[in-house]
C-alpha cells in the first residue's frame, strides 16, 4: 500500500498564496518589454559594426523565447544576432533567468573560432576587470553562475585565460546581472545590454 502524500506547512502556505501568479505575469510581461526594447538597441549597435560572422547571421530578426523549465526554473531570452548550426554557432543571447540573474553572452564556434581567441587576447586590456567570464564546460549550455564553471576575465589573469583559450572548442564570454542589483529598480536593464554588447562587440568585430 502506497503512502500518502503529505504536504509541509512551507509549501501549503505557498498553495494558498494568491499573490505569486498574478505578480508573476506582471513580472513576465515587464521582462517581454525589456527584451524587446532591447532588440531595437542591438539593431542600433549591430547597424555600426562590421562582424567577422558565418554567413547567413540573422541580425535583424532575432528570435524570442520564454519557458520554464531551466533547472525548474522560468527563463525568458532574446537572440540577436543569431546563427546555430551544429558545426557554428555565433549568437550574443540576453537571459533573464527567475530565481538566478540576468546574463547577457556571446556564444561562438566555428570556422571562425580561432580569430575570436586572438581577438579576445589582443584586446584583453579592454575586456579585463569588466565583468566577464568564460564558461570553462564541454557544452555552451550552463547559465549557473558557478565558480566552478566559469573564469574571470582580470588583468592579472590572462596567462590563465590564455591556457584556457588554446584548447576551448568554443567560447562563450558572458556578463551577470544579479537580481539585487538596484539597475532593476531604476529600469536600466536595456542599457546595461547596450554595455555589455559594447565591450564584448570586439571579440567578434573586423
Amino acid at each position: 500500500m502506497s503512502q500518502p502524500i503529505s504536504f509541509t506547512p512551507i509549501e501549503l502556505a505557498l498553495i494558498r498564496d494568491t499573490r505569486f501568479f498574478p505578480a508573476k505575469a506582471i513580472i513576465t510581461d515587464k521582462i517581454k518589454q525589456t527584451l524587446h526594447h532591447l532588440h531595437g538597441v542591438l539593431r542600433e549597435e549591430i547597424a555600426a559594426t562590421r562582424f567577422l560572422a558565418p554567413e547567413g547571421v540573422d541580425f535583424e530578426v532575432g528570435q524570442f523565447v520564454k519557458g520554464e523549465h531551466l533547472l525548474n526554473f522560468p527563463y525568458q531570452y532574446l537572440d540577436l544576432p543569431k546563427f546555430f548550426t551544429k558545426a557554428e554557432k555565433f549568437a550574443f543571447r540576453s537571459l533573464f533567468w527567475w530565481g538566478h540573474h540576468f546574463i547577457f553572452s556571446w556564444i561562438l564556434e566555428g570556422r571562425h573560432l580561432p580569430r575570436y581567441k586572438e581577438n579576445l587576447l589582443s584586446t584583453y586590456d579592454r575586456l579585463a576587470n569588466r565583468g566577464l567570464y568564460l564558461l570553462m564546460t564541454e557544452t555552451p549550455w550552463e547559465w549557473r553562475k558557478d565558480p566552478l564553471y566559469l573564469l574571470e576575465i582580470r588583468r592579472d589573469n590572462k596567462a590563465g585565460v590564455t591556457s584556457a583559450l588554446a584548447s576551448r572548442p568554443f567560447l562563450k564570454i558572458q556578463r551577470f546581472i544579479e537580481l539585487d542589483d538596484s539597475r532593476f529598480e531604476k529600469g536600466e536593464i536595456t542599457e546595461e545590454g547596450r554595455e555589455a554588447f559594447r565591450i564584448m562587440k570586439v571579440v567578434v568585430a573586423l
